[in-house]
C-alpha cells in the first residue's frame, strides 16, 4: 500500500509539472497584452514600461516560468491583475463555496442515481425500465447552463419562489441558503444522477447474467438478498470509476452553474480571469484543477480494494 501511494504521489507531481509548462505557455501565447489587462488602455508609456519590467515580461520565457514555478511550489501565485491581490487568497476565499456544491450535489446525486440503475436493472423491458432509461438518456444530454437558465425562468423570474442569484453560507441565514441552494444543486446533480444511473443499469446487467448469481438464487436465497449483496456488490466498480470523474468534473465544471446564479466560487472566478486576461488566476484555477483530479483517481483506487477485496493494490506496484 505504502509503495503504491508513494508510485502514485510520484505520478501525480510528473502530471502538475506537465499541466504547469502547458499551461504557462499557452497563457503566454494568449493574444491581448497583461500589462494593458492588468492597468487598463489610459497609461503612459512610463507606466506601461514600470508595469512591463515588474511583471518580468522582459526576461525570457524560461526564466520567466522557473520564477513562476519557483513561487508556485512556495504558495505564491503571483498577484491578480484584475482584483489586485494574491491569487492564493481569492482562491481560498472561493475554492470552499466549489468544493461544498460538488461534494453535495455528489453525496444526492450518487444514491439516487444508484438507486434508479437498480430498478431499471431488475425491472429490464418493463415500464419503470423504458420511463427511468429515457429520462435518464434525456437529462444527460441537456447542458448544465440550459437546466440554469430554465430553472431561473420560471422559479425566480416568473414565480418569484426562488433567489435568482447569490451564494450564503448555512450559519449566516439558513433559510436564505436553502432557497440559493436548490437550483443549483439541481442543475449540479442532474447530470450526476443521469450517468450513475446509466453505468449501474449496464453495470448490474451485466453482473446478473454471471454464475455466482444464479447459483445464489438456486440455494433459494430471496431476490432482495441476492441483488444487494451478491449484484450491487460486484456492480459497484464501474460507478466508483465514476465517482472519481464526477468530482474533478465538479470542481472544473461547476463555472458554467456559478456564472449563471452569480456564486462566488472558484468556477466563476475562472471564468472572469479568462475574461479579463488574469494570467495569474487563470493558470492557478488550471493548476488546483488538475491536482484534485489526480488525488481524485487516487482515492478511487483505495475505494476499489474497499468494495473488492480480489483488487489488489500491490499488484499494481
Amino acid at each position: 500500500m505504502g509503495k503504491y501511494l508513494l508510485k502514485r504521489l510520484g505520478q501525480t507531481i510528473l502530471v502538475m509539472f506537465l499541466v504547469s509548462i502547458l499551461v504557462f505557455l499557452l497563457m503566454s501565447f494568449i493574444p491581448g497584452d497583461p500589462v494593458y489587462a492588468m492597468l487598463g488602455e489610459d497609461i503612459t508609456p512610463e507606466e506601461y514600461q514600470v508595469a512591463y519590467e515588474q511583471l518580468g515580461l522582459d526576461k525570457p520565457l524560461i526564466t520567466r516560468y522557473a520564477g513562476w514555478l519557483g513561487g508556485v511550489f512556495q504558495g505564491d501565485f503571483g498577484v491578480s491583475y484584475q482584483y489586485h491581490v494574491e491569487v492564493e487568497e481569492l482562491i481560498a476565499s472561493r475554492v470552499t463555496v466549489t468544493l461544498y456544491l460538488a461534494v453535495l450535489s455528489t453525496v444526492i446525486g450518487y444514491p439516487i442515481g444508484i438507486l434508479f440503475g437498480m430498478l431499471t436493472a431488475v425491472y429490464r423491458g418493463k415500464k419503470a425500465d423504458s420511463i427511468l432509461t429515457f429520462i435518464a438518456n434525456l437529462c444527460n444530454c441537456l447542458p448544465q447552463f440550459w437546466i440554469g437558465i430554465c430553472l431561473m425562468y420560471f422559479l425566480a423570474l416568473k414565480s418569484g419562489l426562488l433567489p435568482s442569484y447569490g451564494f450564503t453560507w448555512p450559519w449566516e441565514d439558513f433559510g436564505m441558503h436553502m432557497k440559493q441552494l436548490i437550483m443549483p444543486l439541481i442543475c449540479l446533480s442532474i447530470g450526476s444522477i443521469a450517468g450513475v444511473t446509466r453505468q449501474t443499469r449496464s453495470s448490474m446487467l451485466e453482473v446478473i447474467r454471471q454464475d455466482y448469481v444464479r447459483t445464489a438464487r438456486s440455494k433459494g436465497l430471496r431476490e432482495k438478498k441476492v441483488i444487494l449483496i451478491h449484484v450491487m456488490k460486484n456492480g459497484l466498480i464501474p460507478i466508483i470509476t465514476m465517482l472519481g470523474n464526477r468530482l474533478a468534473f465538479m470542481v472544473g465544471g461547476s463555472m458554467f452553474v456559478e456564472s449563471v446564479f452569480q456564486i462566488p466560487g472558484m468556477g466563476s472566478l475562472f471564468v472572469k480571469a479568462i475574461g479579463g486576461k488574469d494570467i495569474p488566476v487563470v493558470q492557478a484555477c488550471v493548476l488546483l484543477t488538475a491536482l484534485v483530479s489526480c488525488l481524485a483517481y487516487i482515492v478511487t483506487d483505495l475505494l476499489y480494494m474497499l468494495v473488492d477485496p480480489r483488487i489488489s493494490l500491490v499488484e499494481s506496484e
